[in-house]
C-alpha cells in the first residue's frame, strides 16, 4: 500500500510543486495517512504535550473565565460552549468541573467540539461522558446563537504559506521532488507584488521569509462574524508573536523532539507560530472587539493561578507539591510557556471587557 510520501510524489508529478499549505494539509489531514487522523498524538507515549495535560489549573481557570463571560452576556440559554481542537477533552473536563460552581451555568450550556480525529473523538467521549458533547468537522455546522469559544493550541496547526524575498521580488516556497525522488523545497518564479504579504513586511530584507496563514484568518473571521451577530467571546491561546514579523517558524515534532519537516510526511506534527496581530486585525475588521494579545503568564496570573496553586498545595503530598510548583513555573515562567504563549480574546462589541483583559 502506498504511503503518504508516495502519494505526494505522484501528486507533484501530475500537478506540479505543492505550496507549503498544501503539503501541511496533506500531512495533517489526509483521510487515511494524515497525522491527526491516525492516532492520539498527546502525552508521553505520543509526540507532544499540550498545556491542559500539564496541570488541572489551566482548564479550571478557563472554565471560570467562560462562566464569568456568560454572566456578562446576561446568562443566555442555551449557550454554546465550543472548543476547537479539544485534544483528549482534558481542558473541557477541567473547565466544566470548575464552572459547575457558577449558578445556572451547567444547565445553560451545550458542549460542542470541533474535531476531525476519530482517535481523539473517542478520548473526548470518555472524558466528557456526562456532558453529551456534539462533534463537528468544522465551524460551519455549529448552531447559531450566543457562544463562548475556546481555541487552545489550535491555530498553530493550520496550514501556512511561505514567501521568501529576494532582490527580484517575492518567491513562494514550494515542495517539490529532487532527481532521487526525495521531497525538497524550491522557490517559485518571482512576484514583484504579492497581495498575501502584509504591507509591514513588503520591504523586508532580502532572504526574509514571511509566513501567511489564510486558513487561520478565515477561521477567526468566521468566529468574529458569528460573535458579532449572536453574542459571546472567543479565547485564543497559542504560541506565536504579538506583532507581524518576518521569520521562518515552520517545524515538525516527533517523539517529543524536533524532526525534519519533509521527512516521514504524516508521521510527525507540523506547526508554525501564530501571527496574533493578523488575527486581531482580521477580527476587528468585522466589527467585533479584540482584546490583547497578552502573555499567557499575565493572563493566568490575572485569573488567579497563583492563588489556585496555593490552594492545591495546602492539601498536597511532597510529591504532589513538587508537581504543582513545576506546572506553575512551566505555565507562567518567562523561560517556559509564560511569554512565548499569547492570549487573544475576540468578543461581541457590547460585551464588557472579559476577565484578564480589564486593563
Amino acid at each position: 500500500m502506498a504511503g503518504l510520501a508516495d502519494l505526494l510524489r505522484r501528486r507533484i508529478a501530475l500537478e506540479g510543486p505543492l505550496t507549503v499549505a498544501q503539503y501541511m494539509e496533506a500531512c495533517l489531514a489526509h483521510p487515511e495517512h494524515g497525522y491527526y487522523r491516525k492516532r492520539d498524538p498527546l502525552g508521553r507515549a505520543g509526540d507532544f504535550t499540550t498545556v491542559p495535560e500539564i496541570s488541572q489549573m489551566f482548564g479550571e481557570l478557563i472554565g471560570l473565565w467562560a462562566a464569568v463571560v456568560w454572566q456578562g452576556m446576561g446568562g443566555p440559554r442555551p449557550l454554546r460552549l465550543v472548543e476547537l481542537g479539544p485534544g483528549r477533552g482534558t481542558l473541557m473536563a477541567d473547565a466544566l468541573r470548575a464552572a459547575a460552581g457558577a449558578p445556572g451555568f451547567t444547565d445553560a450550556i451545550e458542549v460542542h467540539l470541533v474535531e476531525t480525529s476519530p482517535a481523539l473523538r473517542e478520548r473526548q467521549a470518555a472524558a466528557l461522558a456526562g456532558h453529551a458533547p456534539i462533534w463537528h468537522d468544522d465551524l460551519m455546522s455549529l448552531p447559531e446563537g450566543p457562544a463562548v469559544v475556546i481555541a487552545n493550541e489550535f491555530f498553530d496547526a493550520l496550514p501556512i504559506r511561505q514567501f521568501q524575498r529576494s532582490p527580484d521580488g517575492w518567491h513562494e516556497r514550494l515542495v517539490d521532488v529532487d532527481d532521487d525522488g526525495a521531497l525538497r523545497f524550491r522557490l517559485s518564479p518571482p512576484q514583484l507584488v504579492n497581495p498575501l504579504v502584509p504591507d509591514s513586511l513588503k520591504n523586508a530584507e532580502s532572504g526574509s521569509v514571511a509566513e501567511i496563514c489564510p486558513a487561520a484568518l478565515g477561521v477567526v473571521r468566521q468566529l468574529a462574524e458569528r460573535l458579532h451577530a449572536g453574542g459571546g467571546a472567543a479565547l485564543i491561546i497559542d504560541y506565536g508573536h504579538a506583532a507581524s514579523a518576518a521569520g521562518e517558524t515552520l517545524q515538525a515534532v516527533k517523539d517529543h523532539a524536533f524532526h525534519d519537516v519533509l521527512a516521514e510526511p504524516g508521521d510527525a506534527d507540523l506547526t508554525a507560530h501564530v501571527d496574533f496581530q493578523a488575527l486581531g486585525e482580521t477580527a476587528k475588521s468585522t466589527g467585533a472587539r479584540g482584546y490583547g494579545p497578552i502573555s499567557q503568564a499575565r493572563f493566568l496570573q490575572a485569573l488567579g493561578i497563583r492563588e489556585r496553586a496555593e490552594a492545591l498545595l495546602a492539601g498536597a503530598t511532597a510529591g504532589q507539591a513538587a508537581d504543582i510548583r513545576a506546572a506553575l513555573e512551566r505555565l507562567t515562567g518567562p523561560e517556559a510557556m509564560g511569554e512565548m504563549f499569547k492570549v487573544l480574546c475576540v468578543a461581541a462589541p457590547e460585551l464588557p471587557p472579559p476577565p484578564g483583559f480589564e486593563a
